[in-house]
């Protein structure tokens, strides 16, 4: 099925200010300034922006502003009075709906956040970005189990060439991935930066799920449905960085935001970076989000995808780490194996020889039929 230009341009959003939100919390990363700790002979000294917990709660308040975007504008259409029919594409929707749905979402999008800003820190950004590429393999078996759809043989073979790209890139990362210019991080350090990646992906295909089911199902614009969780996020995680700054482990703040703050005030390289995340992570969402809803949460995720071989590309670019043959080797895999679970490759040559019927339309009707009953 032709996607329609509105589909596309929210595909194009999703490429695009997903690959910013990346680097620009990357950059933040691997930035160092003084703050209000690290002493040595009484003096402050540099030391990297690693708040993973306070870049979390920025991103749910980016998120939040799509929530303030949305009122904004349907107040202005409410005010002209514009009929239903004519009102643009991001108000459309109902409003009869308990926002409560998006709680459990938000929850999951807060731990799975935080997990994978502290294997960020660790990591590179590409391989960040590949390895979130195994939520593809969760969404699908949690689509199998909760929305009881039907994974075929060839979408199980695109799940194991998924599989075995993450498990490659994973062995350069482990063997020879040592960042060009991060002294501080070891090759185990990367590798479980890697881990906690992956772990995290567990919690974001569940929110992917929960997301269609609801969105999808109750019709929900989808500015509301990433404010909503945005709000829900910023509040239940701005309360818990008060704990978090008294909470010691090694003699560390498990976050210390007021740290955070006076490096973010200091340089203006992490001011940049971590301001770049909160605009960019709106958008995201938005499209994100926007994708599922028109679309499904499968193609969500394999958009957000492509967008690895843009930041690999800045990456490597930037010195932020070596070329690996190997990465690229996961690379492919990883892709062609998207490709193959989501019917771009093999299925459409058979199909046009005549081996398989067009399965995509009807495929398509019977997920939002599952859904509706699911919801009924």
């Amino acid at each position: 099925m032709a996607w329609t230009t509105y589909q596309m341009f929210l595909a194009g959003l999703l490429i695009a200010t997903g690959s910013i939100n990346t680097l620009a919390t990357k950059w933040a990363d691997r930035t160092s300034t003084t703050g209000t700790q690290k002493y040595e002979n009484g003096t402050l000294v540099d030391h990297d922006f690693n708040h993973p917990f306070l870049q979390a709660t920025g991103m749910f308040f980016g998120e939040f502003t799509c929530l303030l975007f949305f009122k904004l504008l349907w107040f202005i259409h409410r005010k002209k009075e514009t009929p239903e029919s004519e009102l643009p594409e991001m108000l459309k929707g109902s409003q009869d709906f308990n926002p409560m749905i998006f709680f459990w979402p938000a929850m999951c999008d807060m731990f799975g956040t935080s997990v994978m800003y502290i294997g960020l820190n660790l990591t590179n950004a590409s391989s960040f970005q590949m390895f979130r590429g195994a939520v593809i393999i969760f969404t699908g078996l949690f689509s199998m189990f909760f929305l009881k759809r039907r994974i075929n043989a060839i979408r199980w073979g695109g799940i194991i060439l998924v599989l075995l790209g993450l498990i490659v890139v994973g062995c350069a990362d482990m063997f020879f991935a040592k960042n060009t210019g991060d002294a501080e991080h070891s090759n185990m350090d990367i590798l479980i930066g890697d881990l906690l990646i992956v772990a995290a992906q567990v919690i974001a295909a569940t929110q992917m799920v929960l997301e269609e089911k609801f969105v999808s199902g109750s019709n929900v614009p989808p500015l509301q449905a990433v404010g909503w969780e945005g709000l829900f996020g910023m509040s239940v995680l701005g309360v818990l960085l008060i704990p978090m700054y008294f909470i010691k482990i090694n003699g560390n703040r498990i976050e210390d935001s007021l740290d955070a703050v006076a490096q973010i005030g200091n340089n203006w390289e992490i001011a940049v970076g971590f301001c770049g995340t909160l605009l960019s992570i709106s958008f995201f969402n938005f499209a994100g989000v926007s994708v599922t809803k028109e679309l499904n949460a499968t193609t969500r995720m394999v958009l957000d995808s492509v967008r690895t071989i843009i930041i690999w590309g800045f990456s490597l670019a930037l010195l932020w780490q070596k070329f690996i043959p190997l990465t690229l080797l996961g690379f492919f895999f990883l892709i062609i194996g998207m490709m193959v679970y989501n019917n771009i490759l093999i299925v459409p040559f058979l199909v046009k020889k005549g081996i398989l019927p067009d399965l995509e339309p009807s495929q398509e009707e019977e997920d939002k039929r599952e859904i509706a009953n699911e919801d009924a």
